[in-house]
């Protein structure tokens, strides 16, 4: 089997991607994938990289490479033809250009539209509710398959992976995210937080959970400028100490663990502290209980899907204007995390506006403090996706059976 596949975020690639990549290879070892990492602002730039360094086996394009496939050019590894075009992230249109340079069947995951209804010959489903949304965008009902959630079986897969020193049993681990907005304001933010914690419990332990798609380099300069001025954040420095790293005061009297295996030690972790998307999705599906934020103090700097995001980029109304924009789209919604939103309760702790280290710290050790809220958040968490698991599996099943024009 010959498959090009779009992806664009961290959450695409090591959420989406690695699982079914897994499943289609223990399936057909011969398969040959072509992963074309599209543009797109929720991208980090990194997704190539993990990619090439998870399936050394696969034809990986970054973003750039990508553009010039789409203009026609030729480039090293690429196919005349493949069997299949799989959207798993970006903008459908990338996925329809492949389809016109290559040929093959279409199939999309989670998304259409209308005007793509007749060319998309498998349309896979998360869930009921999404299958609703896909006939809402016309898809034809013989042609969608409810496969689950993939993010699911990749959380599952990454906990699977051995857990580092500085791992903070019964403790608490901090998520900060991965696209540049977060990690410029918000390691800084939850570093400042985590200061306060460890001023009010010596001894509780307290570690970061850095996305592999964030460079040391980025982690570093963040932290030596301390974010923007608004999200009240204290200055640091990043330490290599040996072979463990670690966020610490200037002076470097207090240190927390950097780890790269976040997940793994999630599963260790009493609570973890981050921000809402496909993570906690992923915490979710593991049981672990979460405090989340969606921190509103510079909201011109978030990005978010639709043409406002670029609202900013407008000479002297631009700011103001995404602001408003950005404020009035978080009002909308009760909750921000999607497992609040499929149990539509509160599974999650969620704490939304304008946020201060001090505030969220106090939040994060009322809840680790609270034993039969995390009793009852693990239980729940556990069992709201457990008929999601085998998503890959069956995705890939599905994608080998569907015929070739």
């Amino acid at each position: 089997m010959r498959i090009a596949i779009t992806a664009n975020g961290p959450g695409e690639v090591a959420g989406w991607f690695r699982p079914l990549a897994r499943a289609l290879y223990a399936r057909d070892p011969g398969c040959e994938i072509h992963l074309f990492c599209v543009p797109d602002d929720y991208a980090t730039g990194y997704e190539a990289d993990l990619a090439r360094r998870l399936f050394p086996q696969a034809h990986v394009y970054d973003p750039k490479t990508y553009l010039r496939v789409a203009l026609g050019a030729q480039v090293p590894g690429l196919p005349d033809r493949v069997d299949t075009v799989l959207y798993l992230g970006g903008d459908l249109m990338h996925a329809m250009r492949l389809h016109k340079r290559f040929g093959g069947a279409v199939a999309s995951y989670k998304f259409s539209r209308p005007s793509y209804r007749e060319r998309i010959a498998r349309a896979f489903a998360v869930d009921a509710k999404n299958v609703e949304q896909l006939r809402g965008w016309g898809t034809p009902p013989e042609r969608i398959v409810t496969v689950g959630n993939l993010a699911i079986d990749g959380a599952r897969l990454e906990a699977q992976q051995p857990t580092e020193a500085g791992t903070p049993d019964d403790g608490i681990l901090i998520m900060p995210g991965s696209r540049g907005y977060e990690v410029e304001n918000l390691i800084p933010f939850f570093f400042t937080m985590a200061l306060r914690i460890a001023r009010e419990r010596p001894g509780l332990p307290i570690a970061f959970g850095i996305s592999p798609f964030t460079p040391a380099s980025d982690v570093r300069r963040a932290i030596e400028r301390g974010g923007d001025p608004r999200v009240w954040a204290q200055k640091g420095r990043l330490i290599d100490d040996g072979d463990r790293r670690y966020l610490a005061t200037a002076d470097g009297s207090v240190r927390f663990p950097v780890l790269g295996n976040a997940l793994a030690a999630a599963t260790r972790a009493r609570l973890v502290v981050t921000l809402p998307g496909t993570k906690t999705i992923e915490l979710a599906a593991l049981g672990v209980p979460m405090v989340a934020i969606t921190p509103m103090n510079a909201p011109e700097k978030i990005t978010f899907n639709g043409p406002f995001t670029y609202l900013d980029r407008v000479p002297l109304i631009g700011v103001p204007l995404k602001r408003g924009v950005a404020v009035t789209i978080a009002k909308r919604f009760r909750y921000h995390t999607q497992p609040n939103m499929d149990a539509a309760a509160p599974l999650i702790h969620e704490e939304h506006g304008t946020l201060t280290p001090g505030r969220v710290a106090r939040v994060a050790l009322g809840r680790y403090d609270d034993a039969a809220w995390l009793a009852e958040s693990r239980a729940r968490l556990g069992a709201l996706y457990a008929d999601h698991v085998g998503a890959a599996d069956r995705m890939a099943e599905s994608l080998v059976e569907l015929p070739t024009p």
